[in-house]
């Protein structure tokens, strides 16, 4: 390590933060790893070539074989406290931030405490920063009582009063202090009280934003009455104004991070609602909020905190390039902008085209259902339009300042003489209409859809996709103008042949066939007028290959009857889904439906086995009966078959041995020899001639 410091230029510091891989940690320390020591001293922070950054090192919760995306140069996981003491001794400047984890109190204290221990045996002068909270504020008495929007500054830093879930934090903060004002030449210490922090992929407020985002709620809630105001800042201005803090060195000691807003709870709700999600917020109890996972109970106070504030020396002293000097709400577009690429949150946008009775719509449900999107069609597009109408008409119009009842009814009533003047079907210009509403709906531009089967022309992809604002580029290029946020990125055309279509129309369900044009003569009529718009000189996939999204066209066979086939390859070319995955109580469910799943599933074999075993006992039983009753009756037709074959032997036995053998056993009798058995062999050798 002393060989690599050698090495390093003069201008390059060394810089610890604890806890990289957490949200606000991450975001400081990347910001510093792209910054040019004393760069923020000059008014131009142009970057120089091959300029030297800021050496970031630090600790980690866990570790991670991705190194090639991190910032840091060195990270140190579960290291021992004598071990990571000597690695804060090889730094310029070490910055502990407590402002979102409290298990970071503890070793805070110690990092202060054991460098102020070694401060004779520093190679040269340290930096201490520790960036705590405003929540440190959170019960301060108002400097007018008669006056509360009176705001707080630096300057009143002694008589700061925390917020009672926050008091060891400004015993930390009096540490760190304290600690600076021994060998201010050997050992610089600082405080800054940051705002709640945003922006980046949010974390405190990302509750808010992921509701919004999903629409999975009317209405997203605000926790109370909404009403207090919550000091904030945006977690790169927070990095810049540390980024300050190395470079100036300033004399003030104690400083405050906040932005220049002074937006309410509600104001901050409301616009991440208006801008992601429904429009629409709902106050309910504060106690709610701790039936929320997604908060921990040092989230849940910091919300509700009421502090008007200035950071007066950050504004007059530093030369800070602001990301959103107005607060969150001024800014929404470039914070929501930040959420949606941090979070990897994109739309994907899908066009299924195809022959009818190829097999769209089932297709366009499992890719639906693979990248929760949202699938629409002509058909379900203009029913939820109708039924939007009527209740929005049912509704009271008070609730919406923005409600027009009559221009509801006429639009109601336009559509249903338009249907009925065309059999119930609508004018392509009112189809658009409805469909373009329906593509810049809240979910599909932040999900994304799966638009089936439509348009089916040339001219109707145009006349839907046209986009109204043309910058220059646009009019130089050869390509129509379309509208960016509507357009499919990727367009499938499912192919099939004219048997294969007629065939699975047969086979299909009278329950689909039903109301729908796949009715035999309907079907052929669709069929061929599809077939005429494929040898137009211009069609729909000509159009989308004049826009390059060239189109990918999928084989349909009939050994691909579950379509799995075609929607894997579907799902090759999109690529990885962009949106939300399960969440926690998802996930949880998941495994227990899972655990279900087995659990079912072994008890289904177990019977299934007890049945074959009992089964198979039966059969054994029977067909050992079946075979005793089969070997006695074997036994007797040998014992028969033996009778009768012996008949002969016993008849010649009886008519031409025994006669002799009798006389032999009288002469034998008569005799009385010594040796009967040589007798009777005797006697029947000399009468073998009696025995024929």
């Amino acid at each position: 390590m002393a060989d690599e410091q050698k090495t390093l230029s003069p201008r390059t510091k060394k810089v610890f933060v604890n806890l990289i891989d957490s949200y606000s940690s991450k975001c400081i320390g990347k910001f510093l790893s792209n910054c040019i020591p004393g760069a923020s001293l000059e008014d131009d922070e142009g970057e120089e070539e091959n300029a030297i950054t800021f050496q970031i090192v630090g600790t980690v919760e866990t570790t991670t074989d991705k190194r090639g995306s991190r910032f840091s140069s060195d990270e140190y996981c579960g290291v021992g406290r004598e071990d990571l003491l000597q690695r804060l001794m090889e730094c310029d400047v070490i910055v502990y931030n407590i402002s979102e984890n409290s298990a970071q109190l503890d070793e805070a204290s110690w990092a202060i405490s054991a460098l102020h221990s070694e401060i004779n045996n520093f190679g040269g002068p340290k930096m201490f920063i520790l960036i705590s909270t405003v929540m440190t504020w959170a019960l301060t008495k108002p400097i007018d009582p008669d006056d509360l929007d009176i705001p707080f500054t630096e300057e009143d830093y002694r008589r700061r009063r925390p917020h009672p879930n926050f008091k060891e934090h400004i015993s930390i903060e009096r540490l760190v202090l304290k600690m600076g004002k021994m060998k201010k030449s050997r050992l610089s210490t600082y405080v800054v009280a940051a705002g709640l922090q945003y922006g980046m992929g949010e974390n405190i407020f990302h509750y808010f934003f992921r509701a919004s985002w999903l629409g999975e709620v009317s209405r997203v809630p605000v926790f109370g009455s909404g009403s207090n105001v919550i000091p904030t800042i945006h977690v790169n201005d927070l990095a810049g104004l540390i980024q300050n803090i190395i470079d100036h060195k300033p004399k003030t000691h104690y400083l405050m991070a906040v932005d220049d807003s002074d937006n309410t709870f509600e104001d901050i709700v409301k616009t991440i609602s208006s801008v992601l999600g429904p429009g629409k917020i709902e106050k309910v109890p504060k106690e709610e909020a701790f039936l929320i996972k997604d908060f921990t109970q040092g989230q849940i106070d910091s919300l509700s905190i009421s502090l008007h504030t200035e950071a007066v020396f950050l504004k007059n002293r530093f030369n800070i390039h602001w990301v959103c000097e107005s607060g969150m709400v001024a800014s929404i577009d470039h914070v929501v902008k930040e959420y949606r690429q941090n979070r990897q949150l994109l739309p994907i946008r899908v066009c299924i085209l195809g022959p009818p009775a190829v097999g769209k719509t089932t297709v366009a449900a499992k890719i639906c259902k693979h990248y929760k999107i949202h699938h629409v069609t002509v058909k379900d597009a203009i029913a939820e339009k109708i039924t939007q109408l009527e209740e929005v008409l049912q509704m009271d119009s008070q609730e919406d300042e923005s409600f027009d009842a009559l221009a509801a009814q006429e639009l109601l009533d336009s559509l249903k003489d338009n249907m009925n003047q065309n059999g119930g079907r609508l004018d392509d210009q009112l189809v658009f209409q409805i469909l373009r509403e329906k593509l810049n709906s809240k979910p599909c531009r932040n999900q994304g859809f799966v638009l089936d089967g439509y348009p089916k022309t040339y001219d109707q992809a145009k006349e839907m996709f046209y986009g109204e604002e043309e910058t220059e580029e646009d009019t130089k290029s050869k390509m129509p103008p379309f509208n960016q946020n509507i357009i499919p990125d990727y367009v499938f055309s499912l192919d099939a042949t004219d048997e294969f279509l007629k065939i699975r129309v047969q086979n299909l369900p009278e329950s689909m066939v039903e109301d729908t044009h796949y009715a035999r003569d309907q079907f052929l009529r669709h069929l061929a007028e599809f077939r005429d718009c494929s040898l137009q000189d211009e069609t729909v996939l000509d159009y989308f290959d004049e826009l390059e999204i060239h189109p990918e066209h999928m084989e349909v066979t009939g050994e691909d009857s579950e379509y799995l086939a075609v929607t894997e390859k579907i799902i090759r070319a999109v690529g990885k889904a962009k949106n939300y995955g399960p969440s926690a109580e998802e996930q949880e469910e998941e495994v227990h439906r899972n655990d279900e799943e087995k659990i079912k599933l072994l008890a289904e074999e177990r019977e299934e086995r007890v049945r074959r075993d009992a089964e198979e006992a039966v059969w054994r039983a029977a067909q050992l009966e079946e075979w005793s009753k089969n070997r006695k009756e074997v036994k007797r037709q040998e014992q028969e078959l033996l009778e009768a074959r012996s008949i002969p032997l016993r008849n010649y036995l009886m008519k031409n041995v025994m006669p002799t053998v009798t006389h032999a056993l009288i002469e034998c009798y008569k005799i009385k020899p010594d040796d009967p058995v040589d007798f009777l062999a005797e006697y029947l050798l000399r009468n073998s001639a009696l025995v024929d």
